[in-house]
């Protein structure tokens, strides 16, 4: 199915997803096709963060920028969002709080591993970064071995595919949970739900359609790649899925949307957002995550972390906190 205009505003404006973009198109029109020599390069600039994890180089790519408005927050408490806010530099908006997307390139060994791959230009202008980022390192599509995605929602697999509806990485192996790639792909759960979150279900498929023939489905906790442990993740997906890189003996872990919002959802782990597909189990491993990060010191990065998302957790008399990472020098 070739991607465009018609196509993605069907999927994206008939779904909840359309509240995240509140006040902005969803897409333009769809330009020419991008071929596989290149990922999707839309007009934002490149930015990028690197640092090192034992042997292995790590970039943080930001794909851009949406906001979260309150009203997609379960359990919103205007005087406890204030209160976070007043003890940081956050700025809520009319159109609620803005919310970085990353993608992360792990280069270890001779290996060039992709972490999610962003939303290539069907979320807006201001996300599709992710192209550029490579492009700026000189980083061609075709070298990218693997594609570890955290689940299938489109500002992580919607820079999969170009807008033709061809790879964009030809010689990439498909990782995803078996659990995650099951209910996308289920008819029954699809017509099961309301219509307008159909779009999410429909998204899902086009995006991860050309990697059929190169596709590794996981279960569990379990090894996928040397140095590379899966962690299920569930609730904001079936199969939300985080990676644990261990390398030089330091650990690093990738999980994924675990936070959507820096500013609240560390001090109030109960606040789910709409696009937690089981708000209850969101909440509770997000508490379990937040739990072990602290108890056990880990660095750790997400998706939505402010950028560049690097640091630790903090345990505090309510809630956690966010402790950034400081910048590395010497790479």
């Amino acid at each position: 199915m070739t991607i465009n205009r018609r196509t993605l505003l069907g999927a994206l404006t008939a779904a909840p997803a359309a509240a995240l973009v509140s006040g902005q198109a969803l897409a333009q029109d769809t330009a020419q096709a991008t071929t596989q020599a290149s990922a999707p390069v839309t007009g934002l600039p490149p930015v990028l963060h690197q640092f090192s994890i034992g042997e292995a180089r790590v970039t943080v790519l930001l794909d851009g920028h949406l906001p979260l408005g309150t009203q997609l927050f379960a359990n919103f408490d205007a005087e406890k969002a204030n209160a976070a806010l007043a003890r940081g530099l956050h700025q809520m908006t009319p159109a609620g709080l803005q919310i970085p997307v990353q993608a992360y390139l792990v280069e270890l060994g001779d290996k060039k591993i992709l972490i999610d791959a962003g939303t290539a230009d069907l979320m807006g202008p201001n996300l599709g970064a992710m192209g550029a980022g490579l492009a700026a390192m000189g980083v061609n599509p075709s070298e990218i071995s693997t594609v570890l995605l955290t689940h299938m929602h489109p500002d992580h697999a919607g820079g999969l595919v170009a807008a033709d509806g061809t790879a964009v990485f030809a010689n990439a192996e498909l990782v995803v949970s078996q659990v995650e790639w099951e209910f996308w792909h289920d008819d029954a759960i699809m017509v099961s739900v309301p219509e307008s979150s159909r779009g999410f279900f429909q998204m899902a498929r086009m995006t991860v359609a050309p990697y059929q023939n190169r596709l590794r489905l996981i279960a569990g906790e379990a090894s996928v790649l040397s140095g590379f442990t899966a962690l299920p993740l569930p609730g904001h997906t079936p199969g939300h899925t985080g990676y644990m890189l261990d390398s030089g003996g330091q650990q690093l872990l990738f999980w994924g949307d675990i936070i959507h919002s820096t500013a609240l959802q560390f001090a109030y782990p109960d606040w789910t957002i709409a696009f937690d597909t089981d708000p209850e189990q969101t909440a509770a491993t997000r508490h379990q995550m937040l739990d072990r990060a602290a108890t056990d010191g880990l660095l750790l990065t997400g998706s939505h972390i402010d950028f560049p998302g690097l640091g630790r957790v903090l345990r505090q008399t309510e809630g956690y906190a966010y402790q950034p990472a400081p910048w590395q020098f010497g790479l």
